[in-house]
């Protein structure tokens, strides 16, 4: 692989241990992808976890100290960009990789200004905010994966990008009684409006019946964004495409979930069992061999 050799192995190995860690579904489906897209995928990952655990991560650090790690990384991509090298643990192998792929710089920085939204903003007014945020620090992940995987269709690159926010609107979804804790709401505030549903609502986990239709209006909402990232995955190539089919699958199980749980986003954080993400990806390998064996014969 002309991305990865003797003077980076180390830091892939550690871009790999920060997905292993942080992601372990995803790890698994990526660990079974051809040996160049699945290294490339552990740089490009751990990179975008490496920048989102800056915040997610519970430390004990200043709003303006984590600003100024921020900058510094933004400071970072624009000198590895242009001299195609970096020193930065975490960036050696990211820098690799997007000179291998010529991923645009623009899509590393977003996510930076993603990260830097949610230090600023905890209350978003309107969709159109909530998607600028949730493209950020998830679309553009889609938009990097997809030269990595490999497509022949340039579509595929919207359908990325709705793949990704349909995961962020699922992650928020799931998290709202985690984040209220927090003071944060990431629902549109004139949507709640519209259904009538406070703020103290939300606070006070009053689970009201237009409470339940509000959250059955935002699943119902990335279930659509599903359904087009969806159309997109066939436009990959088949050796990648089982990974983000199961990928897919996985996250629409949280919003069954919460389906499950009659809308309520107050019972409790729900998720995927392990053997179930097993048995997807699993599946999805399969479904992709036989495909493929299918159109040997086409």
């Amino acid at each position: 692989m002309k991305f990865m050799d003797s003077s980076n192995r180390a830091q892939f190995k550690y871009a790999r241990s920060l997905t292993a860690q942080h992601a372990k579904s995803f790890y698994f489906s990526a660990s079974l992808l051809p040996r160049e897209k699945r290294w490339a995928t552990y740089a490009l990952y751990g990179f975008c976890r490496y920048v989102d655990n800056l915040i997610d991560v519970p430390r004990n650090r200043s709003s303006e100290e984590i600003l100024h790690e921020l900058n510094y990384l933004t400071r970072e991509i624009e000198i590895s960009y242009r001299s195609g090298e970096s020193e930065h643990p975490i960036m050696k192998p990211f820098i690799s990789v997007t000179k291998h792929y010529r991923i645009p710089k623009k899509y590393p920085l977003e996510l930076i200004e993603g990260v830097r939204m949610d230090i600023h903003k905890n209350r978003y007014e309107s969709f159109e905010e909530l998607y600028l945020f949730a493209y950020r620090v998830a679309g553009v992940v889609g938009l990097m994966m997809t030269p990595l995987l490999g497509f022949k269709d340039r579509r595929a690159l919207k359908n990325a990008e709705n793949l990704g926010i349909a995961m962020q609107l699922t992650n928020i979804l799931r998290d709202i009684k985690e984040d209220k804790e927090m003071n944060r709401i990431y629902l549109p505030l004139d949507e709640m409006q519209k259904f009538n549903v406070t703020p103290n609502d939300l606070f006070a986990e009053r689970m009201s019946d237009n409470f339940k239709d509000l959250m059955k209006f935002q699943v119902d909402r990335a279930h659509r964004y599903y359904d087009e990232a969806d159309k997109g995955i066939k436009l990959l190539d088949r050796d990648a495409q089982f990974a983000i089919y199961s990928a897919s699958k996985i996250y629409r199980g949280i919003l069954k979930k919460i389906e499950l749980h009659n809308y309520n986003p107050f019972l409790g954080r729900v998720f995927v069992p392990q053997r179930k993400k097993a048995r997807i990806v699993l599946s999805e390998i399969m479904r992709t061999k036989v495909l493929s064996f299918a159109g040997f014969f086409n």
